[in-house]
């Protein structure tokens, strides 16, 4: 094909040298309008996919990937449970935990909390908390030392910083003879970790188990399981494994559903964005119709020579078939050459952007994150470049047709 007549008369009818040159204009704003869409919906669907993996990355270094809790929030015998959860194959480590509604007083105000009371020994094997705050932080969390490691955000809000005194006070109360009286105890703050969730880092609190088992009521009893499985995607199966082969009794939850709402509104995001955005491509592959009408009215004479040379219809078929798809070629080559120049080097680009104007684009307490992620995957760029390409062949099948047609001896009549 690539050696035949008619791939080299479709590249010269791209070139338009006779006094003409509209033609050839209107072939280039083809190539760049379907560059332009292929580049943005590669982008887009690259933040998406990034925003998508960092949300789901940032909250599995703070949550466990799956939890078993009591009925009541309360379990008696947690170790039965923590040993049969860990006999299970996929389960590869299982920790108790206890957590509870709080409030914090510091220097500049009060904030609600969620606090959780972990053993830092077993905790590092559940989540990514060891990472999060840091291996000596954690286990600077003792029994009766009454210390806290809080989110950045939080400590921001309530004005203190590491060393300082706060007042935590849970919701369960204890009855003196003036009344319900809150419970409450002084902490001392000996981390600030940074998630890059604003969600966990203004309202997330961490103490020792046992501490904070005895500031709600537990005694010995604590709120649930933390389970580290094989396969995260897999989460719900083997929670609901582990409760099995306890007996029962009692109420699972996974990562994937505490969130389920929060990705499948990503899913939902991607799908439609990705549809509206193909239809801008649809608009511009199309646009190659109209280039290919104005090659065929402008040519008519020249096509009309070729066919009484002894050219066949198909031959006039392929070269503006090919002159279509050489443009829409070019254009989603092009367009895939910018798309995963910005894609990659995306978080450089929005943070020089940011630092030359002073905004943001990004806000934590709307998007969950601090910054722009990007994540190309072969799947979405292979779709987005066929689907490109694809319409622009299709394009060229009616002005290829309609060449095809062509009556030599009527087009040559006034020649």
């Amino acid at each position: 094909m690539l050696r035949s007549y008619e791939f080299f008369i479709a590249l010269r009818y791209l070139r338009s040298r006779n006094r003409n040159r509209f033609v050839s204009f209107i072939s280039l704003i083809s190539v760049v309008g379907i560059a332009l869409s292929v580049s943005v919906l590669i982008v887009v669907l690259s933040v998406m996919n990034g925003f998508e993996v960092e949300v789901r990355d940032r909250i599995l270094s703070v949550i466990p990937h799956a939890t078993i809790t009591g009925l009541d929030e309360r379990l008696e015998d947690w170790q039965l449970l923590q040993d049969s959860s860990t006999a299970q194959a996929e389960v590869l480590a299982a920790a108790p935990f206890v957590q509870g509604q709080g409030m914090l007083v510091g220097t500049d105000g009060v904030a609600g909390v969620q606090l959780r009371g972990v053993i830092p020994a077993a905790e590092v094997h559940v989540s990514g908390a060891a990472e999060l705050i840091g291996t000596n932080v954690l286990n600077s969390l003792e029994s009766r030392k009454y210390r806290i490691v809080v989110g950045q955000e939080l400590a921001r809000r309530l004005g203190v910083k590491l060393g300082d005194q706060v007042i935590l006070m849970t919701t369960q109360g204890s009855m003196t003879p003036v009344g319900l009286m809150p419970r409450m105890r002084r902490f001392e703050i000996t981390g600030i970790f940074y998630a890059g969730m604003y969600e966990f880092d203004r309202s997330l609190a961490y103490v020792h188990m046992q501490d904070a088992a005895r500031l709600i009521g537990m005694g010995d009893s604590v709120s649930g399981i933390s389970l580290s499985v094989s396969e995260p995607l897999e989460a719900n199966r083997i929670v609901r494994n582990s409760a099995r082969a306890y007996g029962g009794g009692v109420y699972v939850s996974d990562w994937t559903r505490e969130h389920a709402n929060f990705f499948r509104s990503i899913e939902l995001t991607k799908s439609i964005i990705f549809i509206i955005l193909l239809l801008v491509v649809a608009v511009a592959a199309f646009n190659i119709v109209s280039t290919l009408v104005m090659v065929v009215n402008e040519k008519t004479a020249e096509i009309a020579i070729l066919r009484s040379m002894g050219a066949s219809a198909k031959s006039v078929l392929l070269i503006f078939i090919t002159e279509g798809t050489l443009i829409g070629l070019v254009g989603t080559c092009i367009g895939l050459l910018i798309g995963l120049l910005v894609a990659v080097n995306l978080g450089e680009l929005v943070g020089m952007v940011e630092n030359l104007f002073n905004i943001s684009f990004v806000a934590p307490d709307v998007y969950f994150i601090s910054e722009l992620p990007s994540d190309v995957q072969t799947e979405d760029v292979v779709r987005i470049c066929g689907l490109a390409f694809l319409l622009a062949v299709l394009a060229t099948v009616y002005p290829a047709l309609r060449a095809a047609a062509t009556n030599p001896a009527r087009a040559l009549r006034h020649e």
